[in-house]
């Protein structure tokens, strides 16, 4: 009989009940997760003052100032694009602030809101040019990257006649702006930083973004096959400008707890550190190709980095194995990934 329909016992695959142990595989974040358990064993067995709750501090804060940018970074590779101008962008956002308040005798606050506006057009830019010009953001961002790091130097010894800025702790505002970017709390005797709670909210606002939220799906979209979300209603060009501008804001962040902790900010510091908020994203699970990856992941993987960095230290290494380790980490971490995502795969 011709038209047969289709036999009655056959369910739809998408109210097929999900095991726990598929949702487990299922998880971008599960390799590093397994990876920081392992980094964690390592160095609290060979260096004994590691498990000392002010070392706990220490490395949470390590983790923190690189996980603030880690996060809106991962979403940007989630996406489907790199910033490579990002490491230099909080300098900018720091001299940025620091100069305007000590050359308009302004409180320390307005230099901070300038330094947000132009942090946030800079971003904007990048996610301009990417979308118009249709080159790849890894072009983009190298010019980005090479301008900033080229106006930072220049302005800063125009302005100030040296390499760095003028001191402003004395200035109005200033006390305040510390206490929200760069303070110290104290619980239980141990002492902890404040951006690990700057570091705690971007990620949970970046999870919710991406499992909660219609933008949430339209980063995995344009990441995986931005042609395709295009065809299909997502607004792509609206979507990559929104996660440059994620970026931006963390970069903001970022800056403002660079300048409130050490009162001056070096026009050359930031060079390389986008590499490592890469490597962070990379560890936790995002994929170069883009369309896969967490928020959550990129926080473990800010969290080995702060491990191993402290944890050479306590262990009395030589400080110069440290990135030999975050190469390593780097390769482990992505064949971790990669077979996970292969066994996730093969339970489907």
């Amino acid at each position: 009989m011709s038209g047969s329909t289709a036999a009655p016992d056959r369910l739809d695959e998408r109210l097929v009940p999900t095991s726990p142990l598929r949702k487990l595989l299922g998880r971008p974040e599960l390799g590093s997760v397994v990876g920081a358990v392992a980094v964690f064993l390592f160095f609290a067995f060979v260096a004994d003052s590691f498990l000392q709750a002010s070392s706990f501090g220490t490395v949470l804060y390590a983790a923190s100032v690189l996980g603030i940018m880690a996060a809106p970074v991962a979403l940007l590779m989630i996406g489907g694009e790199f910033d490579l101008s990002a490491g230099v962008l909080v300098t900018s956002s720091a001299l940025i602030s620091s100069m305007f308040s000590y050359q308009m005798t302004a409180n320390v606050w307005v230099g901070v809101l300038v330094s947000l506006l132009v942090t946030l057009a800079i971003g904007a830019f990048n996610g301009f040019m990417l979308t118009r010009t249709k080159l790849p953001s890894f072009i983009i961002t190298l010019g980005t990257f090479l301008m900033l790091t080229g106006l930072n130097l220049g302005f800063t010894k125009l302005i100030s006649g040296t390499v760095s800025t003028k001191a402003i702790g004395d200035m109005e505002g200033f006390e305040s702006a510390r206490a929200l970017f760069a303070s110290t709390l104290t619980l239980g005797g141990v002492e902890f930083k404040v951006t690990i709670l700057w570091w705690l909210a971007l990620v949970a606002l970046a999870t919710w973004i991406l499992l909660r939220t219609r933008f949430g799906n339209w980063i995995f979209a344009v990441g995986g096959e931005a042609d395709a979300a295009r065809a299909v209603g997502v607004p792509v060009v609206r979507t990559k400008i929104g996660l440059y501008l994620g970026v931006a804001f963390a970069a903001w962040i970022s800056g403002q707890h660079l300048l409130f902790s050490y009162d001056v900010v070096q026009s050359g510091e930031g060079v390389g550190n986008e590499l490592t908020y890469i490597i962070a994203a990379v560890i936790g699970g995002c994929l170069i190709t883009g369309g896969y990856g967490s928020a959550i992941g990129s926080a473990v993987g800010a969290f080995i980095f702060g491990m191993t960095s402290k944890g050479i230290v306590y262990a009395e290494w030589n400080p110069d194995w440290f990135k030999f380790f975050l190469g390593a980490m780097l390769l482990l971490a992505t064949l971790l990934n990669a077979w996970v995502r292969k066994r996730a795969e093969a339970t489907t």
